[in-house]
């Protein structure tokens, strides 16, 4: 179907496959086999992107999904280890570009600074994505619409799950 004839042509081909980690070639007991996108990479070109996990959630949710591939040149200088994807629940971060149904990346980490967009577990309402703003031993989570309310608790009833750092937006 390639027009190729010979076995070199053919090898000199799975092995520039193999080096791109597009494949990989496994041999046991005698007997050779190819394994199509290995788990442990998915090529030079692609990052692999787990979904974040979220406090409460079962195994059978988000959290359980395939990873997200995502090709490298989107995430700049971010390491794709770092990184985690969320699903917006809802358009409270509208005017920050931010839809229900938009893939967010986010930094996996359990800090932000005042007016970082964060991922936070806030346990009667779940996760949300808010701004993010100390007001002494309370934090005060920002809507960017104003249809929804701005939420205002103590700093000890709240989970920072990751940092905001770039948007993935399913083509509908």
């Amino acid at each position: 179907a390639l027009g190729v004839r010979s076995k070199g042509a053919i090898a000199k081909h799975i092995g520039a496959l193999e080096k791109q980690g597009l494949i990989s070639r496994k041999r046991e007991n005698g007997t050779f086999g190819i394994e199509l996108y290995p788990k442990n990479s998915v090529g030079n070109s692609v990052a692999r992107i787990e979904w974040l996990e979220i406090p409460g959630e079962s195994e059978s949710d988000e959290a359980s999904e395939e990873p997200l591939l995502v090709p490298n040149f989107l995430l700049g200088k971010s390491n794709a280890n770092q990184l985690r994807a969320f699903l917006a629940p809802d358009d409270s971060m509208v005017e920050e570009q931010i839809c229900k149904g938009d893939i967010v990346l986010v930094e996996n980490r359990p800090f932000a600074r005042d007016r970082d967009c964060v991922i936070v577990y806030v346990e009667e309402k779940g996760a949300l994505i808010k701004k993010f703003f100390r007001r002494g031993a309370d934090v005060e989570l920002r809507s960017a619409n104003s249809a929804f309310d701005d939420i205002v608790v103590p700093a000890d009833q709240i989970e920072i799950l990751g940092v905001y750092k770039g948007l993935l937006r399913p083509i509908s």
